[in-house]
């Protein structure tokens, strides 16, 4: 019985350390060892090299499949992104209803045009004299569309009015758009979290229209 015994711990000792013998290289353990025997004496076709080629092989298959399902946190930013292009487009460009000789417009604020800017079919529907024409050279930057200026626009920003002046574009993509030097002397704010033009000068604030909206919406 203790021959027999002796006999049984030394094959267990032997099985474990056949386990275990790469370890330390490649976790041959993990895999099963069977057909790594008698592989020559190439090192490409050693057991541990094989071990690593079949780890490789694994991960490289693994990651292709996880290659053709989204990622979660891919989707949720491409999400993101489309609502912020939706919000961009909601206030581009940026848009208030004003009102002008009893008139309903919306008027464009635009931070990189200095002056007032007022189309010439707009005018004519508010009734407003056009005065001399303009040399586009005396402005900086030019504006090629201008075509004349009116210097006696009153404008109705919530309950308060302000008299301002213009110059006429032959532009009939807008109405009338509110340059830097008016939006300086009313000493603006554009809050775009909020979506408000808020005019301190005037304790007054409009909200910003979306681009599809018509006046007096």
């Amino acid at each position: 019985e203790v021959e027999l015994r002796n006999k049984a711990l030394l094959q267990q000792k032997r099985r474990l350390k056949q386990a275990t013998q790469f370890v330390h290289k490649d976790s041959a353990d993990l895999l099963p060892l069977d057909g790594l025997t008698r592989l020559g004496t190439s090192k490409d076709l050693q057991p541990h090299s094989v071990v690593q080629r079949r780890l490789v092989e694994g991960n490289l298959n693994k990651l292709r499949g996880e290659s053709r399902v989204p990622s979660p946190l891919a989707k949720d930013q491409g999400e993101k992104m489309e609502k912020g292009e939706e919000r961009r487009k909601e206030t581009s460009p940026l848009l208030i209803q004003c009102q002008c000789q009893g008139q309903v417009l919306k008027a464009t604020v635009n931070t990189g045009c200095l002056p007032n800017l007022i189309s010439k079919s707009c005018l004519n529907q508010l009734g407003l004299q056009e005065v001399s024409a303009m040399d586009c050279g005396d402005l900086s930057p030019p504006i090629p569309s201008v075509v004349g200026r009116v210097e006696h626009v009153e404008l109705q920003l919530g309950q308060e009015t302000v008299l301002c002046s213009a110059l006429v574009v032959d532009d009939e993509m807008l109405q009338f758009c509110i340059g830097l030097q008016t939006l300086l002397s009313l000493k603006c704010c554009i809050d775009l979290e909020e979506g408000m033009l808020r005019f301190k000068a005037l304790s007054q604030e409009l909200p910003f229209l979306h681009a599809s909206e018509e006046p007096g919406q």
